[in-house]
């Protein structure tokens, strides 16, 4: 039986990082993956397949609504669905293969079939030909990720009534696409569809978009988002989902009334969220305790009521992103060596794909507001930015957060071009507990889509905004 200091179950970007994290540490490592290859939902079909889709019909909207702009004039504009997929399928290829290698060079054992708890330091593999190997192993990462949530009323028979695993490998433009939840996933997702010409209908329970984000973010991409053609039904629930053979129904009624609405489409995207995946992995063997919601539950530290167990990522609470399942990994590893490392949740950024991009770091306003803290806020619109300008990007807008006694910047949130680099920016400030002042007083280059944070931050700081 093979001996392993570290056994991490579950090759996400928590789970091989945390896998290549703790041989960097010398500690003898194996990766325990069920499917054929490695790096979970976010690199075979999440974050990776998403955003090469997303790239590809955001080049297909602007050749056909922009390029006339610049002076570009096409004719004969058409969509080659299958050679998008295919493009999509080989960046997954690639990236699956990088961690293939990535493996290889740190040395680490990869075992492919589903791992389970025998004892606490004994771990089961079932492998795709029935046979079972045992290993035994020290210490335990969990890191087995979540799946999409599909209630039994909404029918979900992969073909019609689909999630976004499905919804990457369409291969044919629909006419109409239903999407239940106006969350991250189904509004990227949405957005890809939208961009190649099909009608989209977003039913969503809450009142708002990305509700997890802040009010005035939610406004500004609801508003871009109808520009493209989306079509929401905000404050609604769906109460039954069926597919045949060619299209879904999809029955939703508002949240106060009775009266029943439907709506018939060539898609049903349910994107309602995910649930931790612990399913066949053991956890009662060894008296693992989960919450309510079926995640793990953990100490400051990451580790389960058992001693020597942890678990990182979407398997237990917290935000479900990719970056934050490998900070955990890093720590859990690290802790693991007797380091002593730490993860500040308050700075993890959040990340809407859609165009305009939507980014996040801190607390929003509403946050603040419930907590008591004295604040001040500064904004700053991408329609009055000279880089904005020049690409035609100008929706969205910047806004900083700060303390309004200290000055320290709390949260910034931000609608536009490539938000979703420019927040690194923002997480770098507040790591280092900058003030509003600090970064208004930072030289930022000219023309660039950064100078709306300097802006906002110079608005925070008092109506000091120099170019609105």
């Amino acid at each position: 039986m093979a001996k392993y200091d570290v056994t991490v179950i579950g090759s996400g970007p928590g789970g091989y990082v945390a896998a290549i994290r703790s041989a960097q540490l010398g500690l003898k490592t194996a990766l325990i993956e069920k499917y054929d290859t490695l790096g979970g939902t976010c690199l075979n079909v999440g974050c990776i397949p998403s955003k090469a889709l997303l790239d590809s019909s955001e080049h297909f909207h602007n050749a056909q609504h922009k390029f006339d702009l610049h002076g570009i004039n096409l004719s004969n504009l058409k969509v080659n669905m299958p050679q998008m997929v295919k493009r999509k399928n080989e960046v997954v290829e690639q990236t699956t293969k990088g961690i293939d290698f990535l493996m290889k060079k740190n040395k680490i054992d990869v075992y492919h079939g589903h791992g389970s708890f025998v004892t606490k330091n004994e771990i089961s593999i079932a492998k795709a030909d029935g046979t079972k190997e045992t290993i035994e192993t020290d210490k335990t990462i969990i890191a087995t990720g979540s799946k999409p949530i599909t209630p039994p009323a909404f029918n979900y028979d992969k073909k019609r009534v689909i999630t976004s695993t499905e919804a990457l490998n369409i291969d044919k433009v629909p006419k109409k696409m239903v999407i239940i939840g106006g969350g991250v996933i189904g509004l990227e997702l949405g957005s890809v569809f939208a961009r190649l010409g099909t009608e989209i209908e977003v039913v969503e329970y809450m009142d708002r978009i990305i509700a997890g984000m802040d009010k005035d973010c939610s406004k500004e991409l609801q508003r871009a988002l109808k520009k493209l053609g989306f079509k929401f039904h905000l404050k609604h629930m769906v109460t039954e989902v069926k597919g045949n053979a060619k299209s879904a129904t999809i029955k939703f009624k508002k949240r106060d009334t009775e009266e029943e609405l439907e709506i018939k489409a060539d898609y049903c995207l349910v994107a309602i969220g995910r649930r931790a995946y612990t399913d066949g992995l053991g956890l009662e063997n060894v008296g693992i305790t989960q919450d309510d919601r079926g995640r793990v539950e953990v100490n400051g530290h990451l580790e389960t009521n058992v001693p020597g167990i942890y678990a990182i990522g979407d398997v237990v609470k917290g935000a479900m992103l990719a970056h934050k399942a490998e900070e955990e990994g890093v720590l859990v590893a690290e802790t693991i060596a007797g380091q002593k490392p730490h993860i500040n949740y308050n700075l993890i950024p959040g990340v809407v794909y859609t165009w305009p991009e939507v980014a996040a770091v801190g607390q929003t306003e509403q946050q603040l507001k419930d907590a008591g803290i004295p604040y001040k806020s500064g904004k700053f619109p991408f329609k009055a930015l000279g880089r904005a300008r020049a690409s035609t990007d100008t929706e969205g807008m910047v806004k900083v957060l700060a303390h309004k006694e200290t000055d320290e910047i709390l949260g910034v949130h931000m609608v536009g071009p490539r938000a979703a680099d420019m927040i690194a920016e923002a997480v770098t400030l507040m790591e280092f507990r900058a003030s509003a002042e600090d970064a208004a007083r930072m030289s930022h280059a000219h023309p660039t889509y950064t100078e709306a944070t300097k802006e906002a931050a110079l608005a925070a700081t008092g109506d000091r905004a120099l170019h609105i």
